[in-house]
């Protein structure tokens, strides 16, 4: 939907005393695709952060000639 009419959906849920209930189902939606697939199997920044610490090699770094 286009303008006002994307809009007035949104207005009515309001009026109605719904739009808690709503973002709340709404917030649960986005989760699911954005959050749950990326974090399933940990936080992957920590992960990468602990294999670097685990390390008993150091990182190989280029150095210029």
């Amino acid at each position: 939907m286009r303008g006002a009419e994307a809009v007035l959906p949104l207005g009515s849920l309001y009026i109605s005393g719904n739009w808690d209930e709503y973002w709340q189902f709404h917030l649960q939606q986005e989760h699911k695709p954005n959050h749950l697939a990326l974090y399933c199997s940990g936080i992957p920044l920590m992960k990468q952060v602990l294999k670097a610490r685990c390390s008993t090699t150091p990182p190989t770094l280029p150095i210029p000639v």
